[in-house]
């Protein structure tokens, strides 16, 4: 009864901390979009300035890194040579910078709920170019699911009433270029066995994205910040608007880290409903039927995709441990052999 007993809170105990932190990942994750949303459109805090406020997010990460590893030493820091960073950390920096550039600048001329609509195209995006780059197997079951998908999209897409070009294709870019960041980071980090924690990925991705935004920033909006003589920067906004963006980071390795990267992209379609919901009950943004017909066809698309990601880990979970019980019994028996063989050399040496 006891062991029992133990068992059942033990497991009781892992699903509440699961759940815990999907809350707190769908939470902040929620805080910062509609955080962003409202310094960046031009109808409320009014400062369309995305390259400036990803940067400010980005130097905001590097220096609470920075003062945790290298000056209050709480973190450990991780040993790098300069070739590997070149390699492995500036792509995938590179690929950051840009996606958020874009999802930023996306908010300024589309509708919360619309981006979350076509967010729904990342399992498309990700499969894709794991195709592309021989990451992942071609499967004609998964390339029609991934058509599902998108063609849900593109009817959410026909039914926007907000429809903006520019806009689509701002997230459809991000959207490409965090996919294959995504890819990348499976590719150049897990295949080299580096295993980064929350704060040493900010450490070394954060500055890096910081220098790739630079670029830009100097040519396209450096000069309009120059010249504009009525802007200010409000110190209490940007503060904690950089610290949700900071805490968001750290809740991403927390819930892949204790969950799995799965349990994220099922949590993800929880939020991205709850976002839909928000954007058309308080901030009034139009949200048509033929959106949400649309979106609900690509939404049991990437259901059905989780759904066989789930099945596939399971898969290879039951063959490890299949694998670890068919070693441990070959262990048992060839200790058993040797212990007979022992026992019949000592009744050898007895006569």
């Amino acid at each position: 009864m006891g062991k029992g007993s133990f068992i059942s809170d033990s497991v009781l105990k892992k699903i509440v901390l699961s759940y815990t932190y999907v809350a707190i990942w769908i939470f902040l994750s929620f805080t910062v979009i509609v955080y962003n949303k409202f310094i960046l459109d031009k109808k409320m805090y009014d400062w369309p300035f995305p390259i400036s406020l990803t940067m400010i997010h980005m130097s905001f990460c590097a220096s609470i890194a920075f003062l945790m590893i290298r000056v209050f030493k709480l973190v450990e820091p991780v040993s790098m040579s300069r070739d590997l960073y070149i390699s492995s950390v500036v792509p995938i920096g590179a690929l950051y910078s840009l996606s958020l550039w874009l999802s930023n600048s996306a908010y300024i001329y589309l509708s919360v709920s619309f981006i979350q609509m076509l967010k729904a195209l990342m399992p498309v995006a990700v499969y894709s170019i794991g195709v592309l780059l021989k990451k992942e197997g071609f499967k004609t079951e998964t390339m029609v699911n991934m058509l599902s998908i998108s063609f849900g999209v593109s009817i959410a897409a026909y039914g926007e009433a907000k429809f903006d070009v520019w806009g689509v294709a701002l997230q459809l870019g991000a959207v490409a270029f965090e996919a294959t960041r995504l890819v990348l980071i499976q590719i150049l980090l897990t295949s080299k066995g580096i295993s980064l924690n929350p704060i040493t990925s900010l450490y070394y991705v954060a500055p890096c994205c910081f220098v790739f935004l630079l670029v830009p920033w100097i040519f396209v909006e450096y000069p309009i910040l120059k010249s504009a003589s009525s802007l200010h920067f409000d110190y209490v906004i940007f503060g904690t608007n950089s610290l949700c963006a900071f805490a968001l980071n750290l809740a991403v390795f927390l819930l892949v880290g204790k969950t799995s990267a799965l349990t994220m992209n099922v949590a993800g379609v929880v939020k991205d409903w709850l976002l839909i919901a928000f954007s058309w009950s308080v901030i009034k943004d139009t949200v048509t039927p033929i959106n949400l017909f649309g979106y609900g066809l690509a939404f049991v698309g990437v259901g059905y995709y989780n759904h066989s990601k789930l099945k596939a880990l399971k898969a290879i979970e039951a063959q490890k441990k299949a694998t670890e019980a068919d070693e441990e019994t070959g262990k048992l028996l060839e200790k058993r052999e040797n212990d007979g063989l022992g026992r019949k050399n000592e009744s050898k040496d007895l006569n």
